[in-house]
């Protein structure tokens, strides 16, 4: 190898990369950049340039990653860019972490990133981590290294198989893939790359697989012909026959209930004014707190397996059921039989597979804002409907709000319990969890729910007025996501203040964020609730069979110290400071998360909460499951009246 005259090259491309970001930069983008011809109509470069020029023309600029021997080439392109102030990049030390933490970048703040890792474990860890993202519908770039083109033998870290395109095939299953097997098919892939993150009603992770010896081939690029950002307007059914027959049926029906799925938090405005004009009550799912504020007298709370006293009454006791963005999964319909009573389903979603998931189902397939708008025009214009009929359920809801209202504060009234895995008096989790969402409400934080008890027993406490005050992650239940999301803060434009609701299994699961948060400059709090257990598990354990097996470890970890060890990080302990009394020990919690708020940085607050059979040590479960020994009994159920 003639090595002065490869330095020589080397360096003469990297000199024509720098002047295209420049290009970029003084041009105010890409885009404009292609505009006024400061990019040349078409010009050679790199596959890992092209690439990172074809994703900054759909707005992607921001890259996670942890880089290995797969992605040295595409690591170089981003060096280049970013120190010309183009693009920048943020390296991680985990890559499920890295991976939740772009899909809360993504979800809260509406800015995709792309994720980068090498070949093998990483690119496995990284997809393990998109789950969260293809589960809740949000949109990300994935880039992995991928095993060369050139069929030499065994890549390492590949997987050790002779097939072709294991790893594409492996992403497909997730998602949807691209293997840029030929530079030359960059096109093809962003255009389904951007049809896939940037969808408007079932957005979710694009995986695109680089093989080694593709990155650095040169390729000749007409980036006006790259794709730019899917943008589609808001369709809905465009004539008036399947509103009129809604309409009959909103007429015929007495006990109205809609069931607001995660789809409809962009859309709260409009399943307002729709509960509203109907006379419905509303239940939510967990991802769709806050889109009928709290206290409004429609909002019935969470319903599904876990749900609420008034939830699930709603849930059981509707005739016609108004299905609105919503897959319908199985915790939030009672495995298919929470709607005892529905004659019928109108459903308002876009998405074909998800409107017609139920049977008796008039389906409205549009987006959701322009079906409602379109369907309380038709209403109006038709007569609107007499509510007076609608009364009395809305009043049978309303005592069952009560009923659960009351409920709450009684058991926010009992905080303390005595534990045997601490031998002490400890909080219950229910009053705990109801102090910190209380001061979160206090700061204006947003509340990141990471699976578990915590999750089940915080969405049932939360009083949200507004969607994305409180981002539980139900769709896959990721343990961990809610700790490795805070990094997003230390990305995004404008970054809100968030606190990561965690039990000590969760925060165990990715504590980098401890390191990760300080190396971005994250200001965020994470409340790990420790009772030693997967306290949601045992409960189904104990309501099962009776008994609770391998869930709990009772290993003592001083969390602040753990947290402590990290230069940056602010850690308190709620140790049972209040000597038994339950006001002080509350009173100690609400000063540690007062102490922990004003750290500018990461905060860690440690308290210990109850984990037993005593059921003041959760908000309860109201609905079934098709899981354990109840499967009999609810399919059975379901047989015989499941939608």
């Amino acid at each position: 190898m003639d090595t002065q005259n490869s330095s020589s090259s080397l360096q003469d491309k990297t000199a024509a990369m720098r002047a295209r970001a420049r290009a970029i930069l003084r041009a105010g983008g890409v885009n404009q950049a292609i505009r006024d011809g400061s990019l040349t109509r078409l010009f050679q470069c790199t596959l890992s340039e092209a690439l990172v020029l074809g994703l900054l023309k759909q707005g992607v600029r921001k890259y996670l990653a942890i880089f290995g021997h797969g992605s040295t080439d595409l690591g170089e392109v981003l060096r280049v860019y970013e120190e010309e102030g183009v693009t920048k990049t943020y390296n991680f030390r985990n890559e499920v972490a890295m991976a939740h933490g772009a899909t809360a970048l993504s979800w809260q703040y509406g800015e995709i990133p792309a994720v980068i890792t090498s070949i093998g474990p990483g690119a496995l860890q990284a997809m393990s981590g998109s789950l969260a993202a293809a589960s809740n519908g949000v949109g990300v770039y994935h880039i992995y290294g991928d095993e060369t083109t050139h069929g030499e033998g065994y890549n390492m870290q590949q997987i050790p198989k002779p097939e072709q395109g294991l790893y594409g095939r492996l992403t497909a299953l997730m998602g949807e893939s691209y293997v840029l097997h030929t530079p030359e098919a960059l096109r093809d892939a962003l255009r389904r790359g951007t049809q896939r993150v940037h969808h408007p009603y079932k957005a979710g992770p694009f995986y695109l697989l680089l093989p080694l010896n593709t990155q650095p081939r040169e390729m000749v690029l007409n980036l006006e012909r790259m794709p730019q950002r899917l943008s589609l307007e808001a369709g809905a059914p465009s004539g008036e026959r399947p509103y009129l027959k809604a309409l009959g049926m909103l007429r015929a029906h007495r006990r109205i209930v809609i069931k607001a799925g995660g789809g409809t938090r962009p859309f709260a405005d409009a399943v307002r004014r729709l509960a509203h004009a109907v006379g419905a009550a509303v239940v939510l799912s967990p991802g769709a707190l806050g889109v009928l504020p709290d206290g409004d007298p429609r909002n019935m709370h969470v319903g599904g397996s876990k749900g609420s006293i008034s939830g699930n009454f709603a849930m059981r006791e509707a005739d016609l059921v108004i299905m609105i963005g919503s897959r319908g999964v199985c915790q939030a319909d009672c495995s298919g039989i929470g709607y005892d009573k529905a004659e019928a389903v109108i459903n308002i979603n876009a998405d074909v597979n998800d409107v017609a998931h139920y049977n008796r189902t008039m389906a409205l397939c549009g987006d959701i804002g322009a079906v409602i708008d379109r369907l309380l025009e038709v209403t109006e214009r038709s007569g609107g409907l007499e509510l007076d009929d609608k009364r009395p359920w809305l009043e049978a809801c309303a005592e069952q709000k009560a009923r659960w209202t009351a409920f709450k504060k009684e058991r926010y009234a009992s905080p303390l319990l005595s534990d045997d895995a601490f031998d002490a008096p400890v909080l219950s989790q229910p009053a705990a969890i109801k102090i910190v969402a209380d001061f979160a409400k206090s700061i204006d934080a947003v509340k990141y729910f990471d699976a578990g008890d915590v999750q089940a027993n915080g969405f049932q406490i939360v009083e949200d007025d507004d969607p994305l005050q409180t981002i539980t992650e139900t769709g896959a239940s990721y343990m961990g996501f809610a700790v490795s999301a805070l990094a997003a803060g230390g990305i995004a434009e404008t970054p809100r203040y968030a606190i990561a609701f965690t039990g000590d299994g969760s925060f165990m699961m990715n504590p980098q964020i401890l390191i990760d948060a300080v190396r971005h400059g994250v200001r965020a709090m994470v409340v790990i609730f420790d009772n030693r257990r997967m306290a949601a598990i045992s409960g189904l354990q104990w309501a099962q069979y009776d008994h609770d097996f391998r869930t709990d470890d009772g290993i003592a970890v001083d969390y602040a110290r753990m947290a402590s060890s990290v230069e940056g990080v602010a850690a308190f302990t709620v140790d049972g400071a209040g000597g038994g009394d339950a006001e002080a020990e509350a009173e100690t919690l609400k000063s540690a998360l007062a102490r922990a708020h004003a750290h500018d940085g990461l905060s860690v607050v440690h308290v210990r909460v109850y984990g037993g059979r005593d059921e003041r040590g959760g908000m309860g479960a109201y609905g079934s499951w098709n899981v354990g020994n109840w499967v009999d009994d609810v399919q059975r159920h379901y047989l015989e009246r499941g939608l």
